[in-house]
C-alpha cells in the first residue's frame, strides 16, 4: 500500500446549515480531455457553478489541458536523455498549473470567487521519488478556510511538495486522480466527483462490446482491481486511497451537458455515473462484475534453468533492485526433474530493461536460451461475488476452450481471475465472457 495522507480520517461531511439547506463539501476533479481548451474549460466552470449555486463548497482539482504533459516530457527528453528527476518534475507540473489559471479566471468571469492553488501552496506534502511520489500529507487547513469564505478552490493535480529540498514533486501519470481523492480525505468532503470522458464504470469496454452496461455502482475492492488490470477510468492509488479512508467517490461525465446533471445533496446521490463505495452499500451483487484487459502485456520464458533451492531467487531478485515488476508466473519442470522453463509477465514497456537483467544475470541463473513476446493480452474476469461461487474459473477455461483460445498463463486472488492469450484473440475472448457471465445489455 502506498503512503498514505495523515491528515484526516475520512469523510466528516461538513453538515453545516445555510437558511436551513444542509451544504456538502465537494472535490471536482477534471482530466485532460475535459479541459483541452478554453471553451471545455467553460463547460467544467458551469459544471462548478451548478454546485456552487446549490450551495455547495467547492475544490475543483485539474489535470493539464490534453497532450500538454506529453510535449513537455518531449522537450525534457530533447534536451538529455539522463535528466535531474527535480527539473523533470518542474517542467512537467507546469501543465497543471496553466489549467488551474485558466480555471479560476473563467470562473471569476462567471461571477464566482475562485483561486489557482499549486501543490507547493497548500501544502501537498510528498515524499522524495521525483516523478512518481508518493502524497505524506495535505495541510488543508487553509483551504478549508477560503472554502468556508464562499471561494472556490482550483487546485493543480499530480503535484506537490517534498519537504526537505523545497522541490515540486510530481505524483506520475495519473496522479491528478490520487491528488483528488487525497484533498477530499483532508478536507473531510461528503464526495469526491471524477469526470472524466466516460458516464461511468461499464463491465467492460463498450468499444469492444457495445451490450457493455453502465455499473451504477461498485465496491472499492472491485474498482482497484478493475484499476490494476488495465481499466483506465481510475487510477490505482487513488482507488487505494478511497478504499482506506471509505471515501465517497463518483465516476461521471463532464460531457453530459451541466444544466441535465442535479447539484449533490446530502440526503442521497442522483442515478448518474457509478458510485465506488464499500461492498456492503450494493444490493445486488453479480457473481462477476466486469471483464477487464490489458494490453500493454510482455511474456518471457527462461528456457532450461536448473531445478535446485534458489533458483527462482537466482531470476527474479535482479528484476525487483532494478524496480521491474513480475506479474504472472508460470514453471514447467522437465520429466527427468533436472531442469524448468520458467514464463512470467512484465510490462510491455518493460520488456527491453527486463532482457537486458537477465543478460546480465546469465551466468548467476545459468539458463539455456531467453524467449520472448509482446503479442500477448492479459483478459480477466472480476467480482466480489467470486468469492462465494465456486465453478467461475472452470466456467470462463470452458469457453475459452470452445473458441480455440489457448491460455499461456493464469493468475488468481479471491476476487479475480486473470489469463494471458494471443492478442488476436483478445476481442473475442472479452465477447465470449461477458456473455457467459450474464453482462450483455438486454
Amino acid at each position: 500500500m502506498a503512503a498514505q495522507p495523515v491528515c484526516a480520517s475520512g469523510p466528516g461531511g461538513s453538515g453545516e446549515l445555510a437558511a436551513g439547506v444542509a451544504m456538502a463539501v465537494v472535490v471536482m476533479k477534471f482530466g485532460g480531455t475535459s479541459v483541452a481548451n478554453v471553451e471545455r474549460i467553460r463547460n467544467v466552470c458551469r459544471h462548478v457553478k451548478r454546485e456552487v449555486d446549490a450551495g455547495n463548497k467547492v475544490a475543483v482539482v485539474v489535470s493539464a489541458m490534453s497532450g500538454a504533459t506529453n510535449q513537455l516530457v518531449a522537450w525534457v527528453r530533447e534536451a538529455s536523455l539522463l535528466h535531474d528527476a527535480r527539473e523533470y518534475d518542474a517542467i512537467v507540473a507546469s501543465g497543471e498549473q496553466v489549467t488551474a489559471g485558466l480555471t479560476a479566471i473563467v470562473l471569476q468571469s462567471m461571477g464566482l470567487q475562485a483561486r489557482s492553488w499549486q501543490g507547493w501552496q497548500i501544502p501537498v506534502i510528498t515524499d522524495k521519488a521525483h516523478g512518481a511520489a508518493r502524497i505524506l500529507d495535505i495541510k488543508g487547513e487553509t483551504l478549508r478556510e477560503r472554502l468556508d469564505q464562499g471561494e472556490v478552490a482550483v487546485v493543480t493535480g499530480f503535484q506537490g511538495i517534498e519537504p526537505e529540498r523545497n522541490r515540486i514533486a510530481t505524483l506520475g501519470r495519473g496522479g491528478s486522480d490520487t491528488s483528488a481523492v487525497a484533498l477530499a480525505v483532508a478536507l473531510k468532503a461528503d464526495v469526491c466527483d471524477i469526470y472524466t470522458d466516460v458516464d461511468g464504470v461499464y463491465t467492460t469496454d463498450p468499444r469492444i462490446v457495445p451490450k457493455a452496461q453502465r455499473l451504477p455502482k461498485v465496491s472499492y475492492e472491485e474498482m482497484l482491481e478493475m484499476a490494476s488490470l488495465g481499466s483506465k477510468v481510475l487510477q490505482t492509488r487513488s482507488v487505494e486511497l478511497a478504499m482506506l479512508y471509505r471515501m465517497r467517490t463518483r465516476v461521471l461525465s463532464s460531457f453530459v451537458a451541466p444544466e441535465a446533471m442535479q447539484p449533490f445533496r446530502l440526503d442521497g446521490l442522483e442515478d448518474i455515473g457509478t458510485i465506488v463505495c464499500d461492498e456492503d452499500e450494493i444490493v445486488e451483487q453479480q457473481v462477476v462484475s466486469g471483464i477487464a484487459y490489458a494490453k500493454d502485456e510482455a511474456k518471457i520464458t527462461i528456457l532450461k534453468v536448473a531445478d535446485k533451492p534458489g533458483i527462482a531467487a537466482r531470476v527474479f531478485g535482479p528484476l525487483a533492485e532494478a524496480n521491474i515488476n513480475v506479474d504472472m508466473i508460470v514453471q514447467n519442470i522437465t520429466p527427468d526433474g533436472k531442469f524448468t522453463d520458467m514464463t512470467f509477465t512484465v510490462q510491455a514497456a518493460e520488456l527491453p530493461r527486463t532482457l537486458e537483467v537477465l543478460k546480465s544475470a546469465k551466468e548467476s541463473i545459468g539458463y539455456n536460451d531467453v524467449m520472448a513476446s509482446a503479442d500477448v493480452v492479459k483478459v480477466s474476469v472480476i467480482g466480489v461475488g467470486m468469492r462465494s461461487h465456486a465453478g467461475v474459473a472452470a466456467q470462463m477455461f470452458q469457453a475459452l476452450a470452445s473458441k480455440g483460445i489457448n491460455i499461456l498463463a493464469i493468475s488468481t486472488s479471491e476476487i479475480k481471475i486473470s489469463v494471458l492469450i494471443e492478442a488476436p484473440y483478445a476481442e473475442l475472448a472479452v465477447r465470449s465472457l461477458h456473455s457467459l457471465y450474464g453482462l450483455d445489455k438486454d
